[in-house]
């Protein structure tokens, strides 16, 4: 054993001088220009990528750093990215967008032709939309005076990100009619949306049903780490001082965000829960679940997500234990996150359409004030599981009442003539309005949405403080 250690020394020795004496002969002008970005990246993915054992054994570094990227990932896996500068990657995250403040569905109008129109889902407050009058429920047919189809709709649902001009006929809900073709100019600007959309309450006989619009799962803004969730605790306090009887959490435009949001909100609807029980269960690689269970700064209690204590907790309240939560065919991620750690604790009830099916979450990984590296990416590195090891929703959550949410009308978020909520609200009081039921007319098949182009969609962020300081004490 002693000539082993003696021979390995030795053998160590001469590497380590063949290494000094080569170095000087290798320098930057050997270094293929992709190469200093790729070998970060393929450390990190090395490591921390969920699917590290599906990554190739040989990849070409010499490829431009997003190809390189999409050259090692999983085949399971559709939600891992990278983008060139990591500081819009950050600000994506939190809701900062260059944007004119408003998000469409896009809409076949025909299976004759390939034409495609747009429809606002909602206004962003305080926006360059909201200032020129646009609101929900108005078609958009050309952007830059081009006619929207299925072969440019993604080119020109980019062009939205820049100042450009829109065709539109607004609607005339009194009359349900759209009106005549105008033209609008839109600016766009930097601007962080608020998730805490809308809240209101309605009484219906011996009912007070709470209806909640949550966006995105951001927690707060850059001069306030903690601003949203704050003002989401005070929305769940009006509902508690309100008596509500029951929730609807309006989540169908929702794709996602921050896991540490996500706790904030559940803790708020849970019924029983507390810091002592567990909200979410994360699964890492066997690397990093290694390295997390022999740090005695971790164990494997950090792999465990618990909820948080919460005055304004309504639970309690709920009636049959139950929560309503509305769907659509962008919620995702954070969102699935939610009704998947809720479950174990009450009975979440789904109304509107199948949702994405995203039971992994990301972090984000750059390198600071390096001028030879500016990329972000967002890898995969976690699956979730409920406090009952379930992480069945891959193919999304299936709702217990479908409902499309494409007609040509459609009513303000809030008003009870709503889609969904109407729906929600006939269910909650068994009762229904005759004079509203009606045979809606409706769009072709959808093709595509804005939030497809907003990198926070589709985006669990792994978030909280102990994760941050797990990638520095790792330091990979």
């Amino acid at each position: 054993m002693k000539n082993y250690k003696r021979f390995t020394t030795l053998a160590f020795s001469i590497l380590l001088m063949v290494v000094l004496v080569t170095l000087p002969a290798c320098n930057d002008d050997d270094e293929h220009p992709n190469e200093y970005v790729n070998n970060w990246i393929d450390v990190n993915m090395d490591f921390w990528y969920y699917w590290n054992t599906d990554l190739p054994s040989n990849p070409d570094k010499t490829l431009a750093p997003d190809d390189f990227f999409e050259s090692l990932l999983s085949t399971d896996d559709r939600f891992s990215w990278i983008q060139e500068n990591y500081q819009e990657l950050l600000n994506s995250l939190q809701g900062v967008n260059e944007e004119a403040g408003y998000e469409l569905a896009l809409y076949r109008e025909s299976l004759d032709n390939n034409v495609v129109i747009a429809q606002i889902l909602y206004i962003k407050p305080a926006s360059p939309a909201e200032t020129s009058g646009l609101k929900r429920g108005d078609v958009i047919t050309q952007i830059n005076s081009q006619q929207i189809t299925t072969d440019n709709y993604q080119t020109l649902l980019a062009a939205t990100s820049e100042n450009h001009s829109i065709t539109y006929r607004e609607l005339d809900l009194e009359n349900q009619v759209f009106l005549p073709v105008q033209t609008k100019s839109l600016t766009t600007i930097e601007y962080a949306e608020n998730p805490n959309f809308l809240n209101k309450v309605f009484t219906v006989n011996d009912r007070k049903i709470g209806y909640y619009v949550y966006n995105l799962f951001v927690v707060g803004t850059e001069q306030d780490s903690a601003a949203y969730n704050r003002e989401m605790d005070q929305v769940f306090a009006s509902f508690q001082s309100a008596g509500i009887t029951d929730l609807i959490i309006d989540l169908r435009f929702n794709s996602g965000g921050a896991e540490s949001a996500t706790v904030n909100l559940a803790s708020l609807v849970g019924k029983g829960v507390d810091a002592t029980k567990v909200f979410t269960i994360r699964e890492y690689n066997s690397l990093v679940e290694t390295e997390i269970k022999n740090n005695p700064d971790f164990g494997a209690e950090f792999l465990d997500v618990e909820f948080t204590n919460k005055v304004q907790n309504i639970g309690n309240q709920l009636t049959d234990n139950r929560v309503y939560i509305l769907t659509g065919t962008r919620t995702a991620s954070a969102s699935e996150l939610l009704i998947n750690g809720l479950r174990p604790y009450m009975d979440v009830f789904l109304i509107g359409s199948t949702t994405v099916g995203k039971n992994v979450g990301s972090t984000s990984r750059y390198v600071k004030d390096d001028p030879r590296n500016t990329w972000g990416m967002q890898p995969i590195i976690t699956k979730s599981y409920n406090s009952l090891e379930e992480s069945d929703y891959s193919n999304g959550f299936a709702p217990q009442i479908p409902l499309e949410d494409n007609n040509l009308i459609v009513y303000p978020l809030g008003d009870e003539r709503e889609l969904l909520l109407e729906r929600a609200l006939q269910e909650i009081t068994g009762i229904t309005d005759p004079g509203r039921t009606r045979a809606a007319q409706t769009w072709g098949k959808e093709v595509g949405h804005s939030l497809d182009l907003k990198k926070h969609s589709n985006v669990l962020l792994i978030d909280e403080p102990n994760q941050q300081k797990l990638m520095r004490l790792m330091n990979q």
